[in-house]
């Protein structure tokens, strides 16, 4: 669906030399071209501009693209143009939401392949405790009886 812009182009500025002829977006208007330039009419009939501040007369036209409103002042007369155009590209425009996506069909569950066991051997039974001196000779080296007495 195409977004449109309510665009209004004004004079800024007081005298002559110091008036600015200036653009601005009113607002946006997301639908048909007929839609934007309705809500540009509302907008165009109800829109007080700067200059003049207390007009005598207002007159509204149309013409293809949107209005133009004239003005009449105390000393003499302003007018504001108001158009209708497709917005095509935004640089500050928020990035729309991801869409949701379908979740794929889940696959069908397997069961595991069946674990294959070692057979559970028996623990070997402890070896009894050894003595505490099962390690020292009955008669020791240094006093040099590693022979057998006679």
């Amino acid at each position: 669906m195409p977004r449109w812009g309510l665009l209004v182009e004004q004079n800024l500025g007081l005298g002559g030399q110091r008036r600015v002829w200036s653009a601005g977006v009113m607002d946006h208007v997301d639908g048909t071209r007929e839609e934007a330039l309705e809500a540009l009419r509302r907008r165009a009939e109800e829109y007080k501009p700067l200059h003049p501040a207390s007009p005598k007369r207002r007159r509204l036209y149309r013409e293809r693209d949107g209005f133009v409103l004239v003005l009449d002042g105390a000393w003499q007369s302003f007018h504001c143009r108001f158009t209708v155009m497709e917005e095509l590209y935004d640089s500050a425009a928020p990035t729309p939401e991801p869409e949701p996506r379908t979740a794929p069909e889940p696959e069908p569950v397997r069961p595991p392949p069946p674990v294959r066991r070692r057979p559970v051997q028996p623990r070997p039974e402890p070896e009894p405790e050894r003595a505490w001196d099962a390690d020292v000779p009955e008669v020791p080296s240094w006093l040099n009886r590693d022979r057998p007495p006679s």
